[in-house]
């Protein structure tokens, strides 16, 4: 019934990339239950992800790369079907763990079909998308992914322990977010699609996520040394290192040449270099702020 080409539209291995999210969450989860885990983990990257990354391709039918596929295929009906039911097999985990976990996942599922449905179609209005996507795709995920961690509900959305690592998560994509469009201009204009990226221009791009980057930057420390976490703030920057680099290194090239080097290559390649050093940093910080280490060593 579904073809090989609308499981290629899942992107399901494109879910490593909001791993970190995940982690940075389980690092402050009080109730560590392995079951609940995995029932989290699967839920979110398994299928409430690639159910969203379906329905957008579906909507969207991207002609030219898009995240996770160099060439996608063309889309079908059944890709649309495919991701309904991820969505609802999504659902179904959730409610494993409670009736609020599984509402969140279907607040967090509505919103992005709302990012691409040609009736509401956020992605369509530049500022507006930027702060939806970033805010969903993290502080409201790592709220949602805290709360299946540890059998809570709506109540986490008030407690300040978790919405101000939430909203770090978010300053975390606001800044990457526009840089997964920047190769993307021709196809959005096509559409009619005025994204952020779009907006701001190529090299517009990229300084406004320099800015962003440092704000970033500004709020973990001050996060971190608030904690008296001194070990998590030279970690933090050191993972960040490499992806700055990369960033800088890119940017050079692109103002030689922006039409040569905004493409799918050097794009996938940020976010390659920025999961990997963000994922190895949250594990560890997990590890250091659950005091496994010291309970090993």
């Amino acid at each position: 019934m579904f073809k090989l080409s609308s499981w290629k539209h899942l992107r399901i291995p494109f879910s490593f990339y909001l791993l970190p999210i995940f982690i940075f969450a389980l690092a402050f989860t009080p109730n560590h239950n392995p079951e609940r885990m995995l029932i989290v983990l699967v839920a979110l990257h398994l299928f409430l992800y690639p159910s969203s990354n379906g329905y957008n391709s579906y909507f969207d039918k991207d002609e030219k790369s898009i995240g996770g596929l160099r060439n996608p295929p063309k889309v079908t009906k059944g890709l649309y079907f495919l991701s309904l039911v991820f969505f609802l097999v999504s659902l179904a985990l959730g409610l494993m763990i409670n009736w609020q976990f599984s509402s969140m996942l279907l607040v967090y599922s509505l919103v992005s079909m709302a990012y691409s449905h040609p009736s509401i179609r956020l992605k369509k209005y530049a500022y507006v998308s930027w702060v939806v996507a970033g805010f969903f795709q993290g502080c409201f995920t790592f709220c949602m992914a805290y709360a299946g961690l540890s059998d809570f509900g709506w109540e986490v959305f008030t407690k300040s322990h978790v919405l101000i690592p939430g909203l770090l998560s978010s300053l975390m994509l606001w800044g990457s977010y526009p840089l997964t469009q920047v190769y993307q201009h021709e196809e959005d204009a096509k559409r009619g699609d005025i994204t952020l990226s779009l907006k701001l221009g190529k090299k517009g791009t990229f300084v406004f996520s320099s800015v962003w980057f440092l704000v970033t930057g500004i709020c973990f420390s001050w996060f971190f040394l608030s904690r008296n976490q001194e070990s998590a703030f030279y970690g933090f920057l050191g993972a960040m290192l490499p992806v700055i680099l990369f960033f800088l290194v890119w940017f050079s090239f692109v103002q030689k040449d922006e039409q040569k080097y905004t493409n799918y290559t050097w794009t996938m390649w940020m976010n390659r270099i920025s999961a990997i050093a963000l994922n190895i940093f949250f594990a560890w910080y997990f590890l250091e702020n659950t005091q496994i280490l010291q309970a090993i060593g």
